[in-house]
């Protein structure tokens, strides 16, 4: 079989296209811009500077009349702007509330998160199961967000699930919020294979890792950089080796959203510079720990306009975010998906680090994820160039239900699935002949032609739903019953 299986994946008529009208606040620096930059910001505020106090009220009353209620407290947001550019204001000026207050506008621009494509979605059950009928399932639909110049994020969806094949989305008009960022409590193992792995293992850092705790602060750390003794601050490499110390320390962090900002405003922006061109292709899985707690895990592929970099996100309700960095070979490519409980007391993830062939990894004492074991690779003519996984495995009376993607000939995306054995998820029990699900003449045509790609599907009464991008255009649905689906393995 080389093709989709028609009997296979049952198209829904629910569809999440892309919505130019969901928009975010962002600072605007005019001149940083420009191929040759150069900074208009001290002329722009002397300009504002001598605007009367007639008119500096007029022109902010206008703009948040405009811009008022398509954002979370934007009085705010034109603050926090004002406070980034201040230094530019000359020292004799003496601005008024209201003129600062319009110096923010000016430095502040609107951009459309999804104004180029929403695809690559991943679905968990959601935190809220209140007020649903039997047979119904809430579930938190994850979205890569693309915006101008491919810059992603991650946004969320709300919908409801069953009883039978029904899927309704809710509505996800409102002003978005990017949420707060505070400090993390970080992890010195973490930092130690950060350091090892990018080559900066030396006296200087050895110093500083032997005089942290294993769980540690902003202060915490900031107090063991100055312990560092005199003599290695005279190094010819210690300069270098702070500057990636303090680097690799801000790729932890925590994002936070208020509580009556409801998920399907909430959007997970770009906080570091590993991740400033994008946060692209989340998999969330809801992981229940040894301890039979559970909480949401997502893996998505930080990415800075030339290196890309493994993160994990962990949340407990979707409202307060933990963001750290993943460590060891397993995790050096893109397509990570964690495993929603231990195995054999070992947490694993599948993982395509040579760039080609589904493999599993596993979490070592140090918290580094090992070299992995390949389980699947190119053989297929419809998955000849490469194969990756499409999502967390989900657990089944069978095995662990893998689904795939394959590209095939001229770069043409589709799904596929695999059998893992329980005890032995190394041990590839079934697979799918063909795709079961492939682009079809409606969904071959958008930002990227001919793709099919999910994130991450779920179980719900005895039916996968399947959420995937179509053409990076828009997200579409699917069910395949379970049993189907494993019958059609061989």
């Amino acid at each position: 079989m080389t093709d989709t299986h028609p009997d296979l994946a049952v198209r829904l008529d629910a569809t999440l296209p892309p919505d130019p009208r969901r928009v975010i606040v962002k600072l605007f620096v005019p001149g940083e811009d420009a191929a040759l930059v150069r900074s208009r910001a001290s002329a722009l505020i002397q300009r504002i500077a001598q605007l009367g106090e007639d008119e500096t009220s007029q022109l902010l009353s206008q703009t948040l009349k405009r811009f008022a209620g398509r954002h979370h407290d934007l009085e705010s947001t034109f603050l926090h702007h004002y406070d980034l550019v201040h230094h530019r204001v000359d020292r004799t000026s003496d601005l008024t509330a209201t003129a600062r207050l319009l110096v923010g506008a000016y430095f502040s621009h609107e951009y459309a998160v999804e104004a180029a494509a929403l695809c690559n979605p991943s679905m968990v059950p959601h935190p809220d199961q209140s007020k649903l009928d039997t047979g119904q399932l809430r579930v938190a639909v994850s979205l890569r967000q693309i915006g101008e110049g491919h810059l992603s994020s991650i946004g969320f969806a709300t919908a409801v699930i069953g009883p039978g094949g029904r899927l309704t989305v809710a509505d996800r008009s409102g002003p978005l919020a990017t949420g707060q960022r505070a400090s993390a409590r970080h992890r010195r193992d973490l930092l130690a294979a950060g350091l090892t792995e990018e080559g900066w293992d030396n006296e200087v850092s050895a110093t500083v890792l032997g005089s942290l705790p294993e769980r540690f602060d902003d202060d915490d750390f900031e107090r063991a950089l100055g312990r560092i003794p005199t003599d290695l601050l005279t190094r010819a490499t210690t300069h270098g080796t702070l500057e990636q110390l303090r680097r690799i320390v801000a790729d932890s962090y925590t994002m936070t959203f208020r509580a009556d900002v409801p998920l399907h405003q909430r959007v997970l922006w770009p906080a570091t510079a590993a991740e400033s061109n994008g946060m692209e292709d989340a998999r969330f899985v809801k992981f229940t720990g040894d301890d039979g707690m559970s909480a949401y895990r997502a893996t998505y592929t930080a990415y800075d306009g030339r290196h890309i970099a493994a993160r994990m996100l962990t949340s407990d309700n979707l409202d307060h975010f933990q963001v750290t960095p993943m460590r060891g070979p397993g995790v050096r490519n893109k397509g990570v998906a964690l495993f929603p409980r231990t195995v054999g007391g070992r947490h694993l993830a599948l993982c395509r680090s040579d760039g080609e062939t589904i493999g599993l990894t596993a979490l070592d004492d140090a918290n580094r994820w090992q070299p992995s074991v390949p389980l699947h690779g190119p053989r297929r003519g419809w998955e000849l160039i490469q194969v990756g996984n499409c999502g967390s495995p989900i657990e089944t009376a069978a095995g662990w239900l893998v689904l795939t993607h394959g590209v095939g000939p001229m770069r043409r995306y589709a799904i596929g699935g695999l059998l893992l054995d329980l005890q032995r998820p190394d041990r590839v029990i079934a697979e799918l002949p063909g795709a079961l699900l492939a682009p079809s003449d409606t969904e071959r045509d958008g930002y990227v032609p001919n793709v099919v790609y999910s994130c991450g599907a779920l179980l719900h009464a005895g039916t996968l739903w399947l959420p995937y991008g179509a053409s990076d255009a828009r997200v579409e649905f699917a069910t395949i019953p379970l049993a189907t689906l494993i019958d059609a393995m061989v």
